[in-house]
């Protein structure tokens, strides 16, 4: 059973400049660090895309890009995992949870800013991991964003 969490970070800066550095292949292995140290994506960020989440020994998650509205929604479609450099899509484990949603909804702040607010499907069995982690990850995204 998949559960839906919610996260909301407002960050000092302005939408372009949030979006621009969430999806930079260098920043994003800055603020993705909380995760896994290392961290990298494979693949593109345009609307259809194939996608690859991965540590540094290349094991991860395999996705696409279900929708993308630049400066103001990006919705990833986790389908997989990646175990020994094979997505894996199929699997009884993995069709337990699969297809996931992590959503990324960019707003103007009154005053100024920008207010990014997260949705992300996951599993009871992670739910805990990702509370814990997740916000640090968006705290990282914004000192670079403010930075």
């Amino acid at each position: 059973m998949k559960q839906r969490l919610h996260f909301t970070v407002s960050i000092d800066a302005p939408r372009q400049r949030v979006w621009d550095t969430m999806f930079d292949p260098q920043s994003y292995g800055e603020w993705t660090a909380p995760f896994c140290e290392g961290s990298r994506y494979e693949g593109s960020w345009e609307l259809g895309a194939k996608i690859r989440f991965l540590s540094p020994s290349g094991e991860g998650m395999t996705a696409e890009i279900a929708e993308r509205l630049p400066g103001e929604f990006l919705s990833i479609r986790h389908l997989g995992e990646i175990r020994n450099g094979v997505d894996d899509t199929q699997s009884l484990h993995v069709r337990a949870w699969a297809p996931a949603y992590e959503n990324f909804r960019f707003s103007d702040r009154e005053g100024g800013g920008t207010e990014l607010q997260v949705e992300l499907d996951t599993t009871p069995a992670y739910a805990h991991y990702m509370s814990d982690t997740y916000p640090r990850a968006l705290h990282k995204l914004k000192a670079l964003c403010e930075a």
